[in-house]
């Protein structure tokens, strides 16, 4: 299980002139973190809406590569093999700098990691 994002090492690693976004950034655990929670929600969304009798099958660790360099992200699937993620679809391997620009503006906006994982 991927550790969650640490707010106080964050600024730590800032104070001490960590980049912010950039190859190991600050903001990559952050960003792996929150595109991992999206993506169980789309498929616990799927499942909820499946008409198929079907479930959670675990995950699947890809490499993504992201302007802050690469990571392995886990991808829920489902057992019958109908989830189609949105965020990040099958057979993807990059991350745009679309989610980076959307955690930093709900950031900005004053919200907390809860907020937004919810």
């Amino acid at each position: 299980m991927t550790q969650p994002f640490n707010f106080e090492q964050a600024l730590k690693d800032l104070q001490a002139g960590k980049n912010l976004t950039g190859k190991d950034s600050i903001l990559g655990p952050l960003i792996k973190q929150l595109t991992e929670a999206a993506l169980q929600a789309e498929l616990e969304q799927h499942l909820a809406h499946d008409e198929q009798p079907n479930r959670k099958n675990g995950k699947t660790a890809k490499t993504i590569k992201h302007p802050s360099g690469s990571f392995e992200l886990d991808t829920p699937r489902d057992r019958n093999g109908s989830f189609e993620p949105q965020l990040i679809k099958k057979n993807q391997t990059t991350l745009t700098d679309e989610i980076d620009r959307k955690v930093l503006s709900m950031f900005s906006m004053g919200m907390s990691y809860r907020d937004i994982n919810q």
